[in-house]
């Protein structure tokens, strides 16, 4: 039996509260990594990944043995480094005879294997393969457009599991607002065929169109690739649920003494403690009680001048 060790010191208890599932996540980093074998178009490719994620990656160089993502027991070493790093998403190379420049794309929940997403990589070309001015060339850490075309994504499964894997991968951030000046780049990925996706990489060129918003141009400044969709592994039902949970699907905590009506809308009970007004400690010296010793010694003076004009006229 495991013993479950908790942090004693704050600051372990922290960052272990850091790395831990939250409602609302912020970016999502990507480890990239290759196994035992791999080719040089591989290499190439996890180096372009590296470059278009900068900022948001981490790349182990290291050649890693015993890991086999879709196998029983060989997602023991991915996992592990998932949760050294903090990372979600990951990208992990293989090259062998039967399956020759494989990609397996994957993310984590938990630090768990969520999915995973094997494709096969070919017609690959670099970014040092296109010529185009080099003014365009896109910013470090910028906001990408990313764009699905074909009718695959929406009717096929694998290419959809494939989808979800590749938005995840490539938006970066998640925000609400951004800036028209600030996009320029776009990942277009269509689907030729029910198993193949041509995935490729533009710069955007912003022209004058007459109008508020500017005419759009792109440029291709790669990399490009195909990608053979060859195994996929969906998520249990159960551990989609629980990663795919929400602030809005958690239930509310109840408010004492305030309840909803359909008609009168939210009404709250206020209780006001007995007022023990007799018991009250009044000053000496109250406003109240100089009036009325005022107007009693008015009273009497008054009294007393009127007495005394009656003896006088007797």
């Amino acid at each position: 039996m495991m013993k479950i060790q908790t942090p004693k010191k704050g600051r372990v208890r922290r960052e272990l509260e850091k790395r831990a599932p939250k409602l609302v996540e912020t970016g999502k980093k990507t480890l990239i990594l290759q196994g035992t074998k791999t080719s040089g178009t591989l290499n190439a490719v996890l180096s372009e990944i590296y470059h278009l994620k900068k900022g948001g990656a981490v790349r182990f160089t290291r050649k890693n043995e015993n890991i086999r993502p879709f196998e029983s027991g060989g997602e023991t070493s991915l996992e592990f480094f998932s949760l050294k790093t903090d990372c979600s998403i990951f990208v992990y190379s293989s090259h062998s005879r039967k399956r020759p420049d494989n990609l397996v794309l994957g993310r984590m929940y938990n630090h768990h294997i969520y999915d995973l997403v094997e494709v096969g990589v070919e017609n690959f070309k670099s970014i040092e393969s296109f010529t185009y001015d080099k003014k365009l060339t896109p910013r470090v850490g910028s906001k990408p457009f990313v764009a699905f075309v074909g009718e695959g994504f929406e009717n096929v499964d694998e290419l959809k599991h494939l989808k979800e894997v590749l938005l995840d991968l490539l938006r970066g951030e998640v925000v609400e607002n951004i800036n028209l000046a600030g996009l320029d780049r776009a990942f277009i990925c269509t689907a030729i065929s029910s198993n193949r996706v041509y995935l490729t990489h533009y710069a955007l060129r912003l022209k004058k169109s007459g109008t508020v918003v500017p005419r759009m141009e792109l440029v291709e400044v790669g990399p490009s690739m195909d990608l053979v969709v060859r195994r996929h592994r969906l998520p249990n039902e159960g551990l989609r649920k629980e990663a795919m949970k929400t602030a809005k699907d958690q239930p509310k905590k109840k408010v004492k003494n305030v309840s909803s009506d359909a008609v009168q809308g939210t009404i709250g009970k206020i209780y006001i403690p007995d007022q023990k007004i007799g018991d009250m400690a009044l000053p000496n010296k109250a406003k109240g009680v100089k009036r009325e010793r005022r107007e009693a010694k008015k009273k009497d003076a008054n009294d007393r001048a009127s007495k005394k004009q009656k003896e006088d006229s007797e």
